[in-house]
């Protein structure tokens, strides 16, 4: 029988640590289709779209292997939550830091996913 990875004993955000790389492999990947498509919003260019697609294919396919094992809920708000804290460093380092309602958003997203996994 396979473990189900979001009971709660031992878990980091509900998760079983070792589903974790899953979670980040898929955010990482959905933070790079953004790179991407921030890429392209100047001028789409063949390297913005491989960018955009290979992100997206990285993030599907780990996000296939995780639900196999994940409930949908759980792991969906999870990626989103680690996938906005990528996008808002990232964002940073091109220096379109966020603001204060940009701030207050993403810690609602971590408030979300910390509300839902205990």
């Amino acid at each position: 029988m396979t473990p189900n990875p979001v009971e709660i004993s031992g878990t980091i955000a509900g998760i079983q640590p070792r589903y974790l790389v899953l979670v980040v492999i898929s955010a990482l990947g959905y933070a790079i289709a953004t790179i991407g498509m921030k890429l392209a919003s100047t001028s789409i260019t063949a390297v913005a779209l491989a960018v955009i697609v290979a992100g997206f294919v990285a993030a599907a396919l780990a996000e296939i292997v995780l639900l196999r094992k994940a409930d949908l809920g759980v792991i969906y708000i999870t990626i989103i939550g680690v996938e906005t804290l990528m996008v808002l460093a990232f964002a940073a380092l091109i220096g379109e830091g966020p603001d204060l309602r940009t701030l207050g958003g993403a810690g609602l997203v971590l408030a979300g996913i910390a509300l839902i996994s205990h």
